[in-house]
């Protein structure tokens, strides 16, 4: 007679009835499936930029270029790098109607020069004419006509710092030489009815030039 087996023995024949497939029971460690990794994956690290020195250097130039040939059509068709001019003309008809003080104008001035403002308004004490020129050289020089009396004028154009340097005969009349804001300098005519003053960052020459001009 064989021994009595345990009643908790697991049976060596594990086909289930009825002919299904049989169960495979675990038999790893903590019940888990046999032959699972618990390890979770590696991170996936990012593609690395594939796009060389040279590679950006050409989408550069891509994107350079469209605007280089709007820079060209702005400066050769439009005239973006010219000032543009005026005419002086309404508002020195407009100063003589208003017959303040006498008005002159430059006569003679070379091609080069170029009128970029002018304007007549009444101001307190008075009235001026000013006149905005662009020099042969590119600097800006304005002529100023005004009946503001020059004791006021001066202190407002040519700031308080502004001193006298000395006579200077120009056409006939005897203009003075004054320092002005920054690195500018003037000319200026004192004369009974009004006060001219040529100012600007201009060359000396030039400034010359307009004062003695004016007719």
């Amino acid at each position: 007679m064989e021994p009595a087996q345990p009643a908790d023995r697991v049976p060596a024949d594990r086909t289930p009835p009825d002919g299904q497939p049989p169960v495979v029971v675990p038999t790893g460690p903590d019940d888990g499936l046999a032959g699972s990794d618990p390890t979770p994956p590696p991170p996936v690290r990012p593609a690395k930029s594939e796009r060389s020195p040279k590679d950006m250097a050409i989408s550069m130039l891509v994107l350079l270029v469209p605007i280089a040939l709007l820079l060209a059509f702005y400066r050769g068709f439009l005239g973006g790098d010219q000032a543009t001019t005026v005419d002086p003309a309404p508002a020195i008809e407009q100063a003589r109607a208003a017959n303040t003080f006498p008005v002159s104008q430059p006569q003679g001035l070379g091609s080069g020069w170029s009128t970029v403002s002018a304007r007549y308004q009444t101001v307190e004490g008075g009235a001026n004419l000013r006149i905005g020129y662009l020099t042969p050289e590119g600097r800006g020089v304005q002529l100023l006509q005004s009946s503001v009396p020059a004791e006021r004028l001066l202190p407002a154009e040519l700031t308080d710092q502004g001193q006298p340097q000395g006579p200077s005969e120009l056409a006939g009349r005897t203009w003075q030489l004054y320092t002005a804001r920054g690195n500018q300098q003037a000319l200026v005519l004192l004369e009974p009815t009004r006060t001219v003053i040529v100012i600007g960052d201009a060359r000396d020459n030039e400034l010359r030039e307009l004062a003695g001009a004016l007719r």
